[in-house]
């Protein structure tokens, strides 16, 4: 008898480790966990299974649909956007191919079970590119559909997928007979996000965490950044609330496959400052690297997620004082 299941990849992530806890908190879901490396002995006994394995393994992923009946994917394996720059075929391999396999999973397990499959996919701040720093600051909070022209194979792979589950969620096979919708395709497009449990893998935005964990563990820090640029962050609770929230949202509210969610924006010197608020003794100085300044340069400033707000109920609860104070420093 197959079991119905969670599955979620990338299961050992940022945002896995505190997905995976919460649903373990909720007691409505058995998860099944997914990612290349071996997941924390902490997270393994909240699931009902841990593979090791890769998401471009399709005999893998075959396995899966016999034996499990998978009623939402939360699909959080890919490269970051750093890394992503120095090997971008490989990126796009896992990136892209990798959502793809998964989609054609949800579709097997939607014919399955006679209905769609959800398939919640975290997209970035990274799928945006601003032109220059006078636009940048002009624009202010940037919306859902504009300035999407991304200059990093990250950013490119993240806008393809949304792309791909609109087109899987309204339009797949829309020419057969038969055609029917097999996928509800939910994304939400995150700023930088922060964790105290996780250190930081490779993304470009991560420079403010770095400046964190380097500030608590008494190593001296380079930003790579100057002090003036400016993104908007999120504490890692929030990003969890923001996917469960859009998880259980009624069909019929949401106007749209994409949503900004964000919580608030700083500067790179007032990241620093709370930092050091924390940790006087932080050693934290700014020695910018000009190409990952460019990439940061072009991300905004800001995101207008008000469609978020209106259509699911969105709101964080942790602004920037609130995730230093009771979220990141205590934990870490």
């Amino acid at each position: 008898m197959r079991k119905e299941v969670v599955l979620i990849t990338g299961a050992n992530g940022e945002i896995g480790h505190g997905l995976i806890t919460h649903l373990a908190a909720q007691g409505n879901y058995e998860v099944i966990a997914l990612d290349v490396q071996t997941l924390d002995d902490a997270l393994k006994p909240l699931c009902l299974k841990f593979i090791q394995g890769d998401i471009l393994d399709t005999m893998l992923l075959g396995r899966l649909v016999v034996e499990y009946e998978i009623r939402t994917i939360y699909h959080l394996a890919s490269i970051l956007s750093t890394k992503a720059e120095y090997n971008p075929e490989t990126a796009h391999r896992i990136n892209v191919e990798g959502t793809l396999n998964l989609l054609r999973l949800a579709v097997e397990q939607s014919q399955w079970q006679g209905r769609p499959v959800k398939f919640i996919y975290p997209s970035s701040i990274a799928a945006y590119r601003l032109p220059n720093l006078e636009t940048k600051i002009a624009v202010g909070k940037v919306k859902e559909y504009n300035w999407l022209e991304p200059s990093t194979m990250y950013g490119c792979n993240k806008l393809y997928c949304e792309h791909l589950g609109r087109y899987y969620t309204r339009h797949y096979r829309q020419l057969a007979a038969d055609h029917t919708t097999a996928i509800d395709f939910r994304c939400i497009r995150f700023p930088g996000l922060i964790s105290a449990v996780t250190i930081p893998t490779g993304g470009t935005s991560d420079y403010g965490p770095e400046m964190l964990h380097h500030a608590a563990q008494d190593k001296p820090y380079p930003s790579f950044v100057r002090q003036d640029c400016r993104i908007p962050f999120m504490a890692m609770p929030d990003a969890v609330k923001s996917l469960l929230l859009l998880t259980a949202a009624p069909r019929q509210n949401l106007k749209h496959v994409v949503y900004n969610v964000t919580s608030f924006s700083l500067s790179a010197i007032e990241f620093r400052d709370w930092v050091l608020k924390y940790f006087p003794n932080g050693n934290i100085s700014f020695e910018p690297d000009e190409k990952r300044q460019a990439i940061v340069d072009s991300w905004p400033a800001d995101l207008d997620d008000s469609a978020a707000r209106r259509d699911w109920g969105w709101s964080p609860d942790y602004d920037v004082e609130r995730s230093f104070s009771e979220y990141l420093v205590p934990n870490i």
